[in-house]
C-alpha cells in the first residue's frame, strides 16, 4: 500500500487527518484491528476493495463511499490496482502512526516491537 497524507492532523487543528491511499491489488489485508475513538470514512476513486466490518463482509466498487464507526473491527483490501480517499476523524497521531510504521530507524515499528504498538494503541488496536 502507498500513503500520500493530503491533510493532517497538525493543519486541521486536530479534527481531521485526510489520506489518499494505493493498493496494488494483491489482495492482502492488514490484520482485523479497530480504532478505540476514531471513525474512518473511505471514498473508492479508482478499482474495488472488498471489507470486513464487524461481522459484515462486503465488497465497494468505483464511486462508493463507506464508514467505519470507532471501535469497530475490521479489515480490508483490493484484488486490483486500487485507490481512495480515506479520512481519520480526530486525526490524533495517526499520521505519525504510519509514517513510523513504514519507516527505518530507531522509533520505527521494526526496531521499537511492542512498544510501538503500546505507544500507539489510542490510534490502532488489533481486534
Amino acid at each position: 500500500m502507498r500513503l500520500r497524507l493530503v491533510r493532517t492532523g497538525a493543519e486541521t487543528d486536530g479534527e481531521l487527518l485526510e489520506m489518499e491511499a494505493s493498493y496494488p491489488g494483491d489482495g492482502s489485508m492488514p490484520p482485523m484491528h479497530l480504532h478505540p475513538s476514531q471513525a474512518e470514512r473511505f471514498e473508492i476513486l479508482e478499482g474495488s476493495m472488498s471489507t470486513i466490518i464487524g461481522d459484515e463482509e462486503r465488497g465497494y466498487e468505483a464511486g462508493a463511499v463507506f464508514e467505519v464507526p470507532p471501535g469497530t473491527p475490521h479489515q480490508m483490501g483490493a484484488d486490483e490496482p486500487t485507490r481512495m480517499r480515506w479520512e481519520v476523524r480526530p486525526a490524533l497521531r495517526t499520521g505519525e502512526f504510519f509514517e513510523r510504521l513504514y519507516g527505518e530507524g530507531p522509533r520505527s515499528a521494526r526496531e521499537m516491537g511492542e512498544a510501538f504498538w503500546a505507544e500507539f494503541e489510542a490510534e490502532f488496536r488489533l481486534a
